[in-house]
C-alpha cells in the first residue's frame, strides 16, 4: 500500500469520527476533523512512548510524568468532542489539562520564579481556537486560578526546592523557553491553517453561490426601505443588460417605467409596514446592445423582509425575486384581443342575421304580396295597364335585390372558402369601366346623381378575372350611389402606376366616420347597423370586394371624410394570373381569419 493510500485511510477514519452535527459544514467538520485528529494522535504517542522514555532513562521525574500525563489526556478529550460534537467544552478539557501541566511543572521547578509559568499566557491563545470569546475567558481564568494556586503554594513553602529535580536552572530556563516557543508556534501553525481552510472554503461556497446565481434566470436583489438596491444577482444582465454594479443603489430602480415606480415604492413600504410577502408587475427598459433602451419589458416581484437587519446599520432589508414575464403578458394580451375579436364576430353574426332577415323579408313581402293582388281577378280587372306593369315592376325589382342578398352571401362563402375560381382573361378596362358607368347610369339618374367617368391615355389590357372586376367596380359604384344626396357627383376612372393599374371610385357623399374606416370590408360590418337606418343593405357588399382583390394579389385604399365624401382606390397588378398566389381551399366552417385580407390604408383627405 503506498504512502498516499495510507494517507488517504487515516483522512477517512477521522471524517468517521466528526460528529454528525457538524458533518454537513464542511468549516466546522474540518475544525472537529483537525482537533481530533492532532489530539488523539498525541495522546496515542504518550502512551506508545512512555513504555519506551522508561526503558532508555530508567528513572521518571514529576514534571515527566505530568507532561507524559498531560499528552496522554489529549485522547480522551478527542473521543469526548468525536461523541459529544462540543467543540467548545472540549477546548475547555484542553485548558485546565494543560494549565494543570503548567502550574504541576512550575511548582517543582521553583514556583512564582519558575520560567514555565509563562505557559499559561498560552491557554487563552489556545483557547482562541475554539472561536468563541466565552471560551477564551474561561480558559485566561483557569491560567489565572493555576497562578494564583502556585503563588499560593510558594507563600506556604510547600514546593521543593529548586534542585530536587536534578536538572540546573540554565538547563531548566532553556527547556522552558524552548518548549514554550516551540507549543505557541503550534497553535500559531494551527491557528494559520484554520484560516486558510477557512477561506478556501469561503471561496469555494462563493463560486458555488456565485455559479448558482449567474444561472438563474430570476433576479435576486436585497433592497432597503427606500428601494435602493444593496446586492443584486448577475441575472439582471441577461434580463434588462444591466451589469450588476449600475444597479445598485438607484440603478434598477432608474430603469422601472416611470408610471410603475409608485406601485413599486408602495409594494417596498407595504412589506416594511406589514412583515408580510407582496406581489408587484411593472415594466422596466432594457438597455440596448448600443447603450440605449431596447423598449421594455414586463416583470414580475415578489418580495418580503428579512427576519434579520442589516448587521452593519441595523436597518431592516427586503429580499426581492424578480423575473421576466413578458411573455406571459404577450399571451394574456393575445388571448384578451382574440376573446374581444371573437365577441365582435359574434356581434357581427348577429347583426347580420337581424339584418339580412330584413333585407330577405322586405322584397318577399312584395312579391308575395303584389302576385297575390295579380292573381285575384276581382281585384285584376279594376287595374289599368299601367298598374300592371307597375306591380310587375316591383315585383322584378323585389327579385333583382333578393337575387342580388344571396349571390353576395354565395360569393362571400366561396371567397371564405377558397373555392372561389378566378379566370385571367385580358380584356380592356376603358370598356369595362363604361359599361359599369352604363349599369349603375339609372340608379344614379333616378337619385339625381351625376354620374362621370375618366381613364387615362395609353392604359395597357389588363390580365384578371373581367367577371370579378365588374363585380368589384359594381359593387363600389353602387355603393357611391347609395351614400350620396340628390346633386352629389360620383366619378369612376382607372390610371396606370407602374406595373398596377388603378381602378377609382370617388363621391362627394355623405362620407365615413373615421373610427369606422378601419373596419370596413369585415364580414356583415355595417358603419349604420340600426333598423332605423337610411340605406338599405347586408354589410356583405364591401367583403366581398376585398376578397376578390386580395385573390388578384391586389389594395384597396380607403380615405374619406364625414359629411365631405369618400375616394376608394382598387390597385391590381397588370397580370394578376402572375402575381396574385391561390388561396388554398378550407372548410367554410374554419375562422374567417384564415383569409387574409388585402391592406387597407386609411389616409387622411
Amino acid at each position: 500500500m503506498s504512502h498516499t493510500d495510507v494517507f488517504a485511510s487515516l483522512s477517512r477514519f477521522a471524517d468517521g469520527l466528526v460528529h454528525p452535527s457538524v458533518a454537513e459544514d464542511p468549516i466546522h467538520a474540518a475544525r472537529h476533523k483537525t482537533f481530533i485528529s492532532a489530539n488523539l494522535i498525541g495522546g496515542v504517542a504518550a502512551l506508545a512512548l512512555l513504555p519506551l522514555y522508561i526503558a532508555l532513562w530508567g528513572r521518571t521525574d514529576v514534571y515527566v510524568v505530568a507532561a507524559f500525563a498531560w499528552i496522554a489526556a489529549q485522547a480522551p478529550v478527542a473521543l469526548y468532542l468525536s461523541r459529544t460534537g462540543r467543540f467548545e467544552s472540549a477546548h475547555l478539557l484542553l485548558a485546565v489539562a494543560f494549565s494543570a501541566l503548567v502550574g504541576t511543572i512550575a511548582g517543582v521547578t521553583g514556583g512564582v520564579g519558575s520560567v514555565f509559568l509563562f505557559w499559561l499566557l498560552l491557554v487563552p491563545g489556545e483557547a482562541a481556537l475554539s472561536g468563541s470569546r466565552r471560551v477564551v475567558a474561561v480558559a485566561a481564568a483557569i491560567a489565572a486560578a493555576t497562578l494564583a494556586t502556585v503563588i499560593g503554594l510558594d507563600a506556604a513553602s510547600v514546593l521543593p526546592a529548586p534542585h530536587a529535580t536534578g536538572i540546573s536552572d540554565w538547563a531548566l530556563n532553556v527547556v522552558g523557553l524552548v518548549g514554550g516557543i516551540g507549543y505557541g508556534a503550534l497553535i500559531a501553525l494551527r491557528a494559520q491553517f484554520y484560516q486558510r481552510h477557512t477561506e478556501n472554503m469561503a471561496v469555494l461556497r462563493d463560486n458555488r453561490y456565485r455559479l448558482v446565481a449567474e444561472n438563474m434566470s430570476d433576479i435576486v436583489s436585497l433592497h432597503t426601505q427606500d428601494g435602493d438596491v444593496v446586492f443584486i444577482t448577475p441575472a439582471v444582465r441577461r434580463v434588462l443588460g444591466l451589469d450588476t454594479r449600475s444597479a445598485l443603489g438607484r440603478g434598477f430602480f432608474d430603469h422601472v417605467h416611470v408610471a410603475d415606480r409608485p406601485a413599486f415604492l408602495k409594494a417596498i413600504s407595504d412589506v416594511i409596514a406589514h412583515r408580510g410577502a407582496q406581489s408587484i408587475e411593472f415594466r422596466a427598459s432594457r438597455k440596448g446592445a448600443d447603450g440605449g433602451a431596447a423598449g421594455y419589458v414586463w416583470m414580475e416581484m415578489r418580495c418580503q423582509a428579512l427576519t434579520e437587519p442589516d448587521p452593519i446599520t441595523g436597518a431592516a432589508e427586503i429580499l426581492a425575486v424578480t423575473r421576466d414575464i413578458s411573455r406571459r403578458k404577450r399571451q394574456e394580451d393575445e388571448l384578451k384581443q382574440a376573446r374581444e375579436a371573437a365577441e365582435a364576430a359574434s356581434h357581427a353574426k348577429t347583426r347580420f342575421l337581424a339584418n339580412i332577415s330584413h333585407e330577405l323579408r322586405t322584397p318577399l313581402n312584395a312579391i308575395i304580396g303584389f302576385s297575390e293582388i295579380l292573381s285575384q281577378p276581382e281585384v285584376r280587372e279594376n287595374f289599368d295597364a299601367d298598374q300592371h306593369v307597375q306591380y310587375a315592376q316591383l315585383i322584378h325589382d323585389s327579385g333583382h335585390h333578393l337575387l342580388q342578398v344571396v349571390n353576395d352571401i354565395l360569393d362571400m362563402s366561396k371567397i371564405e372558402s377558397g373555392n372561389f375560381e378566378i379566370v385571367a382573361e385580358p380584356f380592356d378596362v376603358g370598356s369595362l369601366i363604361e359599361n359599369c358607368r352604363q349599369l349603375i347610369g339609372p340608379a344614379a339618374t333616378e337619385k339625381q346623381v351625376s354620374l362621370s367617368s375618366a381613364t387615362g391615355e395609353n392604359l395597357p389590357e389588363l390580365v384578371a378575372d373581367r367577371r370579378a372586376c365588374k363585380q368589384i367596380l359594381l359593387n363600389l359604384l353602387s355603393n357611391a350611389v347609395k351614400f350620396s344626396d340628390p346633386g352629389d357627383e360620383v366619378r369612376i376612372g382607372a390610371r396606370r402606376e407602374g406595373t398596377r393599374i388603378v381602378l377609382f371610385v370617388h363621391d362627394d357623399g355623405i362620407g365615413i366616420a373615421e373610427a369606422d374606416i378601419v373596419k370596413l370590408g369585415n364580414p356583415f360590418f355595417q358603419a349604420d347597423s340600426g333598423y332605423d337606418r337610411r340605406h338599405e343593405g347586408t354589410g356583405l357588399g364591401l367583403s366581398v370586394v376585398k376578397g376578390l382583390i386580395s385573390l388578384h394579389g391586389g389594395s384597396i385604399d380607403i380615405r374619406s371624410v364625414l359629411g365631405e365624401g369618400t375616394k376608394v382606390e382598387v390597385r391590381l397588378p397588370i397580370n394578376c394570373e402572375a402575381a396574385a398566389e391561390p388561396l388554398p381551399a378550407r372548410n367554410i366552417a374554419a375562422p374567417r381569419a384564415a383569409i387574409a385580407p388585402p391592406p387597407v390604408e386609411k389616409l387622411s383627405a
